[in-house]
């Protein structure tokens, strides 16, 4: 399972961006869902995720700012990012797991997108 992830840019402090990681293959169910940043000089940490049955967990430093949806039929999972702030500048990724068809029966996958590039200026 391939995924793509877009919607990155550059934004002043206080804006708005919205992330979109796309999903293709011959994926039969997606459970956990998230999405993670790296900022340069740290870990890779995650800031958002949610759980198969729908339960959303974020990190404290983006709780009230950021909300994680899925369409599970576009395959699509979401960050909605608002009130950003400088800190949040970092490369986003987003990360999926669940199901999909092989040629030798059904597997598990957990996939990683490319990455996205997330800027805020102050």
């Amino acid at each position: 399972v391939q995924l793509q992830a877009s919607g990155g840019g550059l934004v002043q402090a206080g804006g708005s961006l919205r992330l979109s990681c796309v999903a293709s293959g011959t994926i039969l169910r997606i459970n956990g869902v998230g999405w993670h940043r790296q900022a340069p000089g740290e870990k890779r940490e995650l800031v958002a995720s949610l759980t198969g049955v729908g339960n959303p967990n974020y990190a404290d430093a983006v709780k009230g700012r950021f909300t994680i949806s899925r369409d599970d039929a576009m395959n699509t999972v979401y960050p909605q990012m608002n009130s950003l702030k400088s800190e949040d500048t970092g490369v986003y990724y987003c990360n999926v797991e669940g199901t999909h068809r092989r040629y030798n029966g059904i597997q598990r996958f957990n996939s990683w997108g490319q990455g996205t590039q997330v800027t805020v200026s102050s």
